[in-house]
């Protein structure tokens, strides 16, 4: 042993100097450590940070047997034009083997305007399936049994009003709401910071987030009430410490807000979840998941206050990046979006989504959905990944990135408690110019070729035997498009609603709602009375932009 010690520092040394040799001051490796080494106690490294899967600090995984015991959930994102239409997409996923549906809805309905609105005009169906009523919620879910396919719902200002949407349709086909099985997004706060489709202020908006939870955790007993957001952040362009600790600070918002709602934390946190982006730094994104189940695991028993083992356990669903796909040379994207997923399953993710081909060039094709979905497959039935829990623990840069990115998450929750939480932070602009910051300095790196695109600023050259759009003895991508009539389509749904209901009953039940509003109560049980009446969801956030009016853009940064 005193040997090794004692040759160790030279051969340290020889390293160093071969290497400064060879790189001259591009010693290091940019986002992953140009060499990682052994921590000095490796031992209790491995008995403090590691752990065992299933045990505390969840570094490897929430449980015990990961793969071994179940696989992650296959769940493809997917809606466009009428619900109609984004039925027999879920039936086509459901019958190619996808083991979860995810609902993606149009801009209107996520901003809250019927399809008929003049501000729809023109986005009906485009980036998602149109939902204005109980009808569009039935048509949807036609023939698929809600008591055991489960459901997750990308949505945020609009999500009480879909939620309530849902039970009503389940309800209504003799699905009790304590069996509906799923996932709603319900994360307003990273709208203000990403993505802009909020409606109403932050406050009112936490408020009706808070009303969802609490009904959520007292009446449906099976269904995951927030899906805490990074994706989007990521997207914009954060940095992977950036969403880890920006995510969780966010998830500590809600955590405390339905607290002070009355709620014990270890009554509601087990149903919290996750939603993270799985971008092209391969290792970077494998330890990014390892570090977040860590942090959180920490943060929610000694800042939260969190006792329940299933409160400490960070359950998150992924996706692959969508801001990574190019609409040059397309087919490289089957590409990234595979090596993106393995690192979500390398990082251990519960859930996942496989973007398509063709998604930087528009909504995706039956085909390259498939293709999506196969690419899952292949991960979990053909590559043995799943066969060994956590198969990259220990590697010396795996767990140097995971401690790094830990440690970065942590300097910056700190700053954003020292500033009062994240309302605060969202309100001065603080996460959207730290985002915007990184998002310049990347683009001025792929600018001036430091960072790599291929097919964009490097190798350029397209396959010559690949077109984007049919040429006479090509091959060429398949674009799915909404078409004018399927907007028409629509919008008659939404007239044929208004048309077969009590009007009178309408405007008792949306007036109960107001009262309710107005009085600080929970909204979700007269929201699901108006719903049952047959009331828009234009109509409800309607009501609701009156009484909490809208929120303007920071311009902070």
């Amino acid at each position: 042993m005193g040997a090794r010690k004692a040759t160790a520092a030279p051969s340290r040394r020889r390293w160093e100097e071969a290497a400064k040799a060879s790189l001259g001051e591009r010693r290091e490796g940019g986002q992953v450590p140009l060499l990682a080494e052994a921590p000095t106690d490796p031992a209790q490294e491995s008995l403090e940070k590691l752990g065992f899967p299933g045990a505390e600090p969840y570094t490897r995984g929430i449980q015990p047997t990961m793969y071994r015991g179940r696989l992650w959930t296959f769940r493809q994102y997917s809606g466009f034009g009428t619900a109609r239409e984004t039925n027999r997409r879920y039936q086509y996923l459901l019958a190619s083997g996808q083991t979860g549906l995810s609902v993606a809805f149009d801009l209107p309905t996520q901003i809250g305007y019927d399809s008929d609105h003049p501000r729809a005009k023109g986005e009906v169906g485009r980036c998602g399936v149109a939902i204005t009523g109980v009808t569009d919620m039935e048509s949807l879910f036609r023939s698929i049994p809600l008591d055991r396919a489960t459901v997750s719902m990308t949505i945020n200002a609009t999500a009480p009003i879909l939620t309530a949407l849902l039970v009503a349709v389940g309800e209504a086909h003799g699905v009790p709401r304590a069996r509906l099985g799923g996932t709603v997004q319900n994360d307003i706060l990273k709208e203000y910071i990403a993505r802009g489709t909020y409606i109403y202020p932050p406050e009112p908006s936490l408020r009706l987030t808070v009303d969802l939870i609490e009904f959520a955790t007292r009446e449906m007993p099976q269904w995951n009430y927030i899906s805490v957001s990074g994706y989007h952040m990521r997207e914009a362009g954060a940095t992977a410490a950036q969403e880890v600790a920006f995510t969780l600070a966010n998830a500590m918002a809600y955590v405390r807000a339905v607290r002070a709602r009355g709620l014990a934390v270890d009554e509601f946190l087990p149903r919290l979840s996750f939603f993270f982006s799985s971008d092209r730094n391969f290792l970077e994104e494998i330890a990014k998941f390892r570090a977040a189940r860590r942090l959180w695991a920490s943060l929610a028993r000694e800042s939260l206050g969190a006792t329940n083992p299933r409160s400490l356990q960070l359950r998150f669903h992924t996706q692959t990046a969508g801001s990574s796909l190019t609409a040059q040379q397309p087919e490289l994207n089957v590409v990234r979006t595979t090596l993106e997923a393995l690192a979500a399953v390398l990082g251990g993710t519960q859930s996942l989504h496989t973007n398509a081909l063709d998604e930087a060039l528009g909504l995706p094709t039956p085909e390259s959905a498939r293709l999506a979905l196969r690419t899952q497959q292949i991960l979990a039935e053909e590559t043995g990944v799943a066969s060994t829990i956590d198969p990259v623990g220990g590697s010396y840069t795996i767990e140097a990135l995971t401690d790094r990115i830990e440690a970065d998450a942590r300097a910056y929750l700190d700053r954003i408690e020292t500033m009062g939480g994240s309302v605060t932070a969202v309100e001065r602009g603080f996460f959207q110019s730290e985002i915007a910051r990184e998002a310049y300095r990347t683009a001025r790196a792929r600018e001036a070729g430091t960072e790599r695109v291929v097919g964009v600023n490097a190798f350029p050259e397209g396959n010559p035997e690949f077109s984007l759009f049919p040429q006479k003895g090509r091959r060429g991508v398949a674009i799915q498009r909404i078409t004018p009539a399927q907007e028409a389509e629509q919008v008659r749904r939404v007239r044929a609603l208004r048309s077969h209901r009590d009007p009178s009953r309408v405007s008792s039940a949306l007036e109960e709602l107001r009262r309710t509003t107005r009085a600080g109560g929970n909204v979700m049980t007269p929201l699901l009375a108006a719903l049952r009446a047959r009331a828009s969801l234009g109509e409800v956030a309607e009501l609701w932009r009156g009484e909490f009016g809208e929120h303007a853009p920071s311009r902070a940064f």
